[in-house]
């Protein structure tokens, strides 16, 4: 490594710890400002999609929702989150709301029998979505996440397209004559039912997750960035299947923007959550009156922050005095 990205790195590093014991020092108002911003930009992407009811996008109302959610479990922002969704699409259609609600409540029993803690997935995957950055989610969540939080992102997928067809398809459902009722329901479950874009999203999000996470927790040398780069090409090469066999209008150029964006936000992550230094890795064998073992060592990459220090000059009495 040469000087200069060495001072890069000591930079780097140094920026970590200062961000570690600042969050450690006010971390009992950083945490409610988190959820708040959260709760805010998820009410908000709601609105911005499908804003058919205008008493939710009056911005007092999005404000004290969102202040709700910051002193509440962040479950309780999802919960937010799907009300105003059902507030949206019962304006628009009733049909697609109950819909809508049918899937929420199956998606709820399987978020919260599996994955209960993975809240950030389940919002962060819709808004990525809108953000045109989805290909993140698989990729970080198998760094930082579980093989259960399989079932948060393909959860939050489902949230996404399932609105996304509904918006796309009020054109169509505007023209169903008032009486009928079963003819909307009819249209709107088989549109959800024979979506294969989300179907193809869905395998290749939950195998390129697991991946990532079976190699990242391997003992070998940047198991990370190894999984990180493996899980980028597994999801291309999967969606791109996915768009050869069923022909989901894919954007091939938002696909490989999107999974080089991935890849960058994942080796940020990787600094942040698992920065060490293959170079001064020890193994080390040793014994007891039963096993052998064999401890593979990799050191933290860590630096010591600067510290301010005041110095007191004391002037002597006698020179005061003196002047």
């Amino acid at each position: 490594m040469g000087v200069g990205e060495l001072i890069v790195m000591t930079s780097l590093l140094v920026f970590r710890e200062q961000l570690k014991k600042f969050y450690g020092k006010y971390e009992l108002y950083i945490t409610p400002a988190a959820k708040f911003l959260l709760a805010l930009v998820t009410i908000l992407v709601i609105n911005a999609s499908i804003g058919y009811m205008s008493e939710l996008k009056n911005f007092a109302v999005v404000l004290v929702l969102s202040l709700m959610c910051s002193f509440l479990p962040t479950n309780f922002t999802v919960v937010i989150a799907a009300l105003v969704t059902l507030g949206h699409l019962y304006r628009f259609s009733m049909e697609c709301a109950v819909v809508a609600l049918a899937v929420f409540l199956l998606l709820f029993i399987l978020y919260f029998r599996f994955s209960p803690k993975d809240t950030l997935v389940v919002l962060f995957t819709p808004i990525c979505f809108v953000l045109k950055i989805p290909y993140v989610i698989p990729i970080a969540v198998g760094l930082v996440g579980t093989p259960f939080s399989a079932v948060s992102v393909a959860s939050g997928v489902i949230v996404y397209y399932t609105i996304h067809y509904m918006n796309a398809s009020a054109s169509v459902l505007s023209t169903f004559e008032e009486d009928g009722a079963l003819e909307k329901f009819r249209y709107v479950i088989d549109g959800l039912m024979g979506n294969k874009a989300m179907y193809v999203t869905i395998v290749a999000f939950v195998a390129t997750l697991i991946v990532v996470y079976f190699i990242r927790r391997l003992s070998i040398d940047y198991a990370w960035t190894i999984a990180i780069i493996t899980g980028a090409l597994l999801d291309i090469l999967l969606v791109l299947f996915g768009e050869l066999l069923y022909n989901t209008h894919l954007s091939i150029i938002g696909l490989i923007l999107g999974s080089l964006v991935a890849v960058g936000v994942a080796k940020v992550l990787e600094f942040l959550v698992f920065n060490v230094d293959y170079s001064r890795t020890e193994r080390v064998q040793f014994e007891d009156d039963e096993y052998y073992y064999y401890v593979k060592a990799v050191p933290k990459n860590t630096v010591a922050t600067p510290q301010k220090r005041v110095k007191t000059i004391k002037v002597p009495e006698k020179a005061v005095k003196r002047n």
